[in-house]
């Protein structure tokens, strides 16, 4: 499936400060690749970063807390790593809002790859995916650290979602302490090993949180009444869909893996659609994704061909076989 990311464009910090008057004087940062739009940049806009190697619980928690912050009219940043970042920007995705997403590479060297098609989907509802390198400069660590600086630099608040003790996302959170953004972590129980580095940020001060709204009431922003309308409604019309598709897709995987462009062929709705349902499928421990953009349904020790339903239960071969 084609990317868009093969044109991407230079955009000066001078017209990065214009949309954002608030961008830090001190932030490292002369000019952004960019493909996409970066209009939602100048709403409130909010860092939700992690682990690469989430508990799921803490892929649901970034997904969630992700969705009802797009919906209150924030943008969402991250740095589109597997993991928090991922969940964070689908979230935002499948709310109907902008999300901008920050590359440690080029965007002709995308990486990680397996979030290609989440990128296009971020792209083709409104947000941008951006990177500070060359199209052609291929991601390597050092590079992810500058990625972490410019993720903390463009956002009005950073959020870490389950970060170890040694994590990219400490990085991001010390960014964000240098150039004076607040700081909010969720807690989590003190003997698993994937909490120890929000543990560690509470600790040193950062601000304890429960939820989305805990977020928007300790940052004072509240809603923001008419971009809540527009990512409500869009929502909504996503979620009366969702369903339908949701069956669809997983009627089209109930005899075994498929690609990505067979479930495109195989799937009544366009591509974004498609994608958006297939990550909220992910998201929600129904699908795996696999190298090379291929789907399976997980397991669950349910009878064979069975396609499950939100609840646990199975969905009726005689349903798929309304489906193409």
């Amino acid at each position: 499936m084609a990317m868009a990311l093969d044109a991407p464009r230079i955009v000066t910090r001078r017209e990065i400060e214009r949309r954002r008057p608030r961008f830090p004087a001190t932030a490292r940062l002369e000019s952004l690749w960019v493909v996409g739009d970066l209009a939602s940049l100048e709403r409130t806009t909010i860092a939700i970063v992690g682990s690469r190697a989430p508990s799921e619980a803490g892929r649901r928690l970034a997904f969630e807390t992700a969705g009802a912050l797009a919906a209150a009219g924030t943008c969402i940043i991250s740095g589109l790593a597997l993991g928090i970042d991922g969940a964070a920007h689908a979230g935002a995705v499948h709310a109907g809002a902008a999300t901008v997403g920050v590359l440690g590479g080029g965007h002709h060297s995308f990486f990680p790859r397996r979030n290609e098609a989440l990128a296009q989907e971020m792209i083709a509802a409104g947000g941008a995916v951006v990177s500070p390198f060359p199209p052609d400069q291929a991601a390597h660590p050092p590079q992810f650290l500058q990625r972490n600086g410019i993720v903390a630099a463009l956002a009005d608040a950073v959020v870490i979602v389950e970060a170890a003790a040694r994590s990219g996302a400490l990085n991001t959170a010390s960014w964000a302490a240098d150039l004076g953004i607040p700081v909010f972590a969720f807690p989590g129980d003190v003997d698993r090993p994937k909490v120890a580095g929000c543990l560690a940020l509470l600790r040193d001060g950062a601000t304890l949180v429960r939820s989305a709204r805990d977020i928007l009431d300790d940052l004072g922003i509240g809603c923001q009444p008419s971009l809540m309308r527009v990512a409500t409604a869009t929502s909504n019309a996503r979620t009366a869909q969702r369903p339908s598709l949701e069956t669809a897709l997983l009627c089209c995987l109930q005899d075994g893996e498929a690609t990505l462009d067979r479930l495109l062929e195989c799937a009544p709705a366009s591509p974004p659609a498609v994608i958006a349902s297939l990550t909220a499928l992910e998201i929600e421990g129904v699908i795996e994704r696999r190298p090379g953009q291929r789907y399976s349904i997980v397991a669950t020790g349910g009878k064979s061909g069975a396609v499950p339903s939100r609840d646990g239960g199975a969905v009726s071969s005689i349903v798929c076989g309304t489906h193409p």
